[in-house]
C-alpha cells in the first residue's frame, strides 16, 4: 500500500474555529491589527559569555508581535512568515489581522503577555494572540532571545530571562506612546506561558526557586538564577501589581526540582493551569503537584486526559513539518502535534478558557464565572433538558460545551488556604 502524503497548497491557517468548539472560542466582534516591534533591554547579563569570573552585561534585543483591536472597517485577513522547529525552513501562516493597521480609538485594553516554550518563537501561540485580541485585548507576543528556534543557546539564559523578559515588555508596552500607545492598558495585565513560558509566569506570580535550583552546574551559572530565589528582595521586586492573573501551560521545572512547597506558596496571583495528563517533559505528577502546593492564591487545573507535552498551546503542525516527516525527520512535526489530541480542538479549548478567565480578571466580567464552575471529569457531566431544549437543574454538563464535546477533559478548582 502507497500511502499518500501530499498536502493541499495553501498556507498553514491559524485561526481556525471547529464546528464543535467551546461557546467562547469563536473569534470577537473587532477587527485586529498586527505590528512587529524590536525592544532592547539595557545592562543585562550576558550569560552566553559569563564566565566563573565574570558577568559581562549586553543590550538584550527582543522581537515582539502585537496584535490589538483595529479602527472599524479594518479589513480583515494577512500572513505571516515564521521559522519551523528546525530552525531554519520559513513557513507562511495566514490569521485575520490586517498588518500594520490603525488602531481603535477611543477606548482602552488590558494588556496579555504570551511567552512561547524553549525553543520556540513569537508565532507558536499566535492563534491565541489574534483570537484575545479581536474580544478587546492587546496582545504582545515575544521571541525570547537564546529561546527561539533560531538562535537557540544556554538553557541557562532562558532559566534567568523568561521573568525577566515578561516584566521588561510590559514596562515597554506601558511606556509606548502614539496611537497604539493610547489604547493599552498595562494597570491590569495578563501572563500567558507555555512550558518554559508557563516556568517564568509563575516565578513572575511569585513563586520563588529553590536554592538547589540556583547550584545546578547545568543551569545558570555563578549562582546568578539566585535573583528569582524564594524569599530575596530581589525576587520580591520581580512581581508586579499591574499583573492580575497568569495561564500557566505545561509549565515546566517542578519536575526539576525549581520549586518546593514554600516557594509554590508564594505564587499570589490567580492562576490557571492547564496540563497534558500524559506530558513526560514536564511531568503531569509534577504539575498536579505545583497546582497543589499555590496555596497562596485561587487557581485552577485543566487536564487534556491522554495529552502530551504539546497539550493546549502550540498551533497546529505546518503542513511543512509534514513533508520533513515524510522525508524522515518527524522532529519538528512532532514538536507542534499531539498523537491523541487535533491542535486545532485543543486551540479552541484553550481560547475558550483563557477567554473567561481573562475576562473575570483583567475586566471583571463576573458573568463568565459559570465557565469554571463545572463538574471535575467532564465526561460525568449530564445532560438534561426539557422538551423545548431548555436545561433542567440535573443539567450538569460543562457550561459552555455543547452535548459529547467536552470529552477527555478535567476541571478542578483549589481556593486560596486550600
Amino acid at each position: 500500500m502507497t500511502l499518500n502524503t501530499a498536502l493541499p497548497a495553501a498556507a498553514n491557517p491559524i485561526d481556525t474555529t471547529r464546528p464543535d468548539a467551546p461557546e467562547l472560542a469563536a473569534y470577537g466582534d473587532m477587527p485586529i491589527g498586527v505590528q512587529t516591534m524590536e525592544f532592547s533591554h539595557a545592562d543585562q547579563i550576558d550569560i552566553l559569555n559569563t564566565t566563573a569570573d565574570s558577568a559581562p552585561t549586553y543590550e538584550r534585543p527582543l522581537t515582539v508581535e502585537v496584535w490589538y483591536p483595529a479602527a472599524a472597517g479594518t479589513e480583515q485577513g494577512g500572513s505571516y512568515t515564521a521559522i519551523l522547529r528546525d530552525g531554519k525552513t520559513e513557513v507562511p501562516l495566514t490569521g485575520r489581522a490586517a498588518r500594520d493597521a490603525a488602531p481603535a480609538s477611543g477606548a482602552t485594553y488590558p494588556l496579555i503577555v504570551i511567552s512561547h516554550g524553549y525553543p520556540g518563537n513569537r508565532y507558536l501561540m499566535s492563534h491565541l494572540g489574534e483570537n484575545l485580541a479581536s474580544k478587546g485585548y492587546v496582545t504582545v507576543s515575544i521571541d525570547h532571545t537564546d529561546s527561539t528556534y533560531s538562535d537557540q543557546a544556554a538553557f541557562g539564559s532562558t532559566l534567568l530571562n523568561r521573568p525577566i523578559d515578561q516584566r521588561f515588555v510590559i514596562d515597554q508596552m506601558a511606556a509606548m506612546d502614539g496611537p497604539l500607545g493610547a489604547i493599552i492598558d498595562a494597570d491590569q495585565t495578563g501572563v500567558i506561558g507555555y512550558s518554559m513560558g508557563g516556568y517564568g509566569a509563575l516565578i513572575f506570580g511569585g513563586a520563588g526557586v529553590t536554592q538547589a535550583s540556583t547550584e545546578y552546574v547545568w543551569g545558570t551559572p555563578n549562582g546568578l538564577l539566585e535573583r528569582h530565589l524564594a524569599g530575596s528582595d530581589t525576587h520580591e521586586a520581580l512581581i508586579d501589581e499591574r499583573v492580575k492573573a497568569v495561564i500557566a501551560i505545561g509549565p515546566w521545572g517542578k519536575n526539576a526540582g525549581f520549586w518546593d512547597a514554600d516557594g509554590m506558596a508564594g505564587l499570589r496571583k490567580p492562576t490557571l493551569l492547564m496540563a497534558g495528563g500524559s506530558d513526560d517533559v514536564s511531568v503531569y505528577a509534577a504539575m498536579r503537584t505545583l497546582f497543589d502546593e499555590a496555596v497562596g492564591t485561587d487557581r485552577h487545573l485543566l487536564t487534556f486526559e491522554h495529552a502530551n507535552h504539546n497539550a493546549a498551546a502550540p498551533m497546529p503542525a505546518p503542513k511543512e513539518a509534514y513533508a520533513l516527516a515524510a522525508a524522515g525527520d518527524s522532529g519538528p512535526f512532532e514538536h507542534y502535534a499531539d498523537a491523541v489530541w487535533d491542535n486545532t480542538r485543543m486551540n479552541n479549548i484553550t481560547q475558550h478558557f483563557a477567554t473567561a478567565f481573562m475576562d473575570m480578571h483583567l475586566k471583571g466580567d463576573a458573568e463568565k464565572a459559570p465557565y469554571f464552575d463545572l463538574v471535575t471529569k467532564a465526561g460525568e457531566g449530564v445532560v438534561a433538558v426539557d422538551d423545548a431544549g431548555k436545561e433542567t437543574v440535573d443539567h450538569t454538563y460543562w457550561n459552555g460545551f455543547a452535548p459529547r464535546t467536552a470529552a477527555g477533559l478535567m476541571f478542578e478548582t483549589k481556593k486560596a488556604g486550600e
